[in-house]
């Protein structure tokens, strides 16, 4: 079974920049696995007004400010940027942060996003198939870049459409990142699993990463038993909690000492 990992998702919204940059630097002193920004351009929530800033650009500062966590945007919506535009950043933000990138990639899912910035709202089928179009021009770009990636960048990708998205994640991820828990969860995990064998590919090279929250020795160890690894725990502005992190934090040094 891999080693239990903590994922940290500190949200650029409602917040200054120097808060979001507090942040970071103390999710990379407690410990932490990987630091995600997100792909918005509004704040989520019940109040969708307020502060906010752009997650690739966030994450280029947070490779120069950190030395150690990885990094993430969890995850970039595919239809913002052109694929070989987007494995061009990711690369270079790689180079920045000496090869700690974790290329986070979905089909993306707030309309209001889509249509302010000016782009074209399709149904879900047609942005998951967008997605699955992406992915390899993301894929030759970065082995075509000069200078390559410092190392081989991780491909996460996030959804759970049982009968598009997963065979997706089958075909091209590297970490699968859902919100999906209980019966919900074990069900996709199956999917995941049979379409794999479709393909002729060992599920166990694909890392689970679920969100979660609450009390890390209550909800860990089900999901544990059903081989997730990488836990991720949001913290939002405009003031930065991290307790949460912390006790995720000392529960993945229990289980894996």
């Amino acid at each position: 079974m891999r080693p239990v990992r903590i994922g940290a998702q500190v949200a650029p919204q409602r917040a200054e920049y120097a808060a979001i940059r507090r942040a970071a630097a103390e999710v990379e002193d407690l410990g932490a696995d990987i630091l995600f920004t997100w792909d918005h351009f509004f704040p989520l929530g019940k109040v969708a007004e307020g502060k906010h800033f752009e997650g690739w650009t966030i994450l280029a500062a947070w490779a120069e400010q950190t030395s150690r966590i990885d990094l993430g945007v969890l995850v970039s919506c595919n239809a913002y940027r052109n694929p070989d535009l987007l494995a061009d950043m990711a690369r270079t933000v790689d180079h920045i942060s000496g090869g700690r990138v974790v290329v986070g990639i979905g089909a993306g899912f707030k309309e209001r996003e889509f249509l302010e910035y000016g782009y074209e709202f399709p149904s879900p089928g047609r942005r998951v198939a967008g997605l699955a179009e992406a992915l390899p021009r993301i894929e030759k770009r970065l082995a075509t870049l000069n200078p390559p990636p410092i190392g081989r960048m991780p491909i996460l990708i996030a959804g759970g459409g049982e009968q598009k998205m997963l065979r997706v994640v089958a075909r091209h991820a590297d970490i699968w990142n859902t919100f999906a828990e209980g019966e919900d969860l074990v069900r996709k995990l199956g999917l995941l699993d049979r379409y794999c064998a479709e393909i002729g590919r060992d599920p166990s090279t694909i890392e689970r990463s679920v969100h979660v929250g609450g009390d890390p020795w209550q909800v860990g160890p089900p999901l544990r038993e059903l081989g997730v690894s990488l836990f991720t725990v949001s913290t939002s502005g405009p003031d930065y909690d991290l307790d949460t992190i912390r006790r995720w934090i000392a529960w993945r040094d229990e289980q894996n000492a």
